[in-house]
């Protein structure tokens, strides 16, 4: 579980949907009973003396009437087929998740310069060499989602994206990647350069529950 300001008052945490139910609970414990309701894709908890925890769903939407927070960790439990599709500038890697299991994956990565602090014509041409290796690191990038994401879309529940957004966002003109932008859905991973075990530490945050806690005079 982490724990992080939160802009506008009170404060972030992440919640692993195993420990989603003993959460709730001691949430109940200190701040008395609670009133749930669902706003949107936000099961909004308001204990007894104030306190809220705004649990966002992950995986949208959320279907249940009643008894809502038992729903959510139901829900938040649940073992899904996800893609995942980190891009930075020069690194990238895809992978196929059931539950937290990786189950297939492709990880690479190419030579991009970082920018030249050179005037003149030296620098125009390291420009011109700097943007032929970006193309060509996000042509691979892509590349790499059609061979791993492409042939199992009618599979997934959801791809998540993560990296650099700029990069992700290079990806979307790409065809072929049409299906695979069509079932994205956050959180967006702020993650550091795309290795293999950068992707397979991805499910403690795609799966994890994130709830903000409002707390009367905090």
């Amino acid at each position: 579980m982490t724990s992080r300001p939160a802009a506008g008052g009170g404060r972030w945490v992440s919640v692993e949907p195993e420990r989603l139910e003993g959460w709730l609970r001691r949430f109940q414990d200190r701040h008395g009973p609670v009133e749930a309701a669902l706003s949107g894709d936000v099961v909004r908890l308001r204990a007894e003396d104030g306190s809220v925890a705004e649990c966002h769903v992950p995986f949208p939407p959320l279907t249940a009437a009643e008894g809502l927070a038992a729903a959510l960790v139901g829900h938040a439990g649940t073992d899904r087929r996800v893609g995942v599709l980190l891009v930075r500038l020069g690194g990238h890697a895809a992978g196929v998740f059931e539950g937290g299991r990786l189950v297939a994956s492709k990880v690479g990565s190419r030579l991009v310069h970082g920018r030249s602090a050179a005037g003149g014509w030296s620098q125009h041409r390291f420009a011109r060499r700097r943007e032929k290796q970006a193309s060509e690191a996000s042509q691979a990038a892509a590349d790499v989602a059609v061979r791993v994401l492409v042939p199992e879309v009618g599979t997934l529940a959801a791809v998540v994206f993560g990296g650099d957004r700029r990069a992700v966002d290079a990806l979307r003109a790409d065809r072929r990647l049409a299906g695979v932008f069509a079932l994205e859905t956050g959180p967006f991973l702020d993650v550091p350069d795309p290795r293999l075990a950068v992707l397979q530490e991805t499910p403690q945050r795609f799966r994890a529950v994130r709830i903000r806690v409002l707390e009367p005079g905090a």
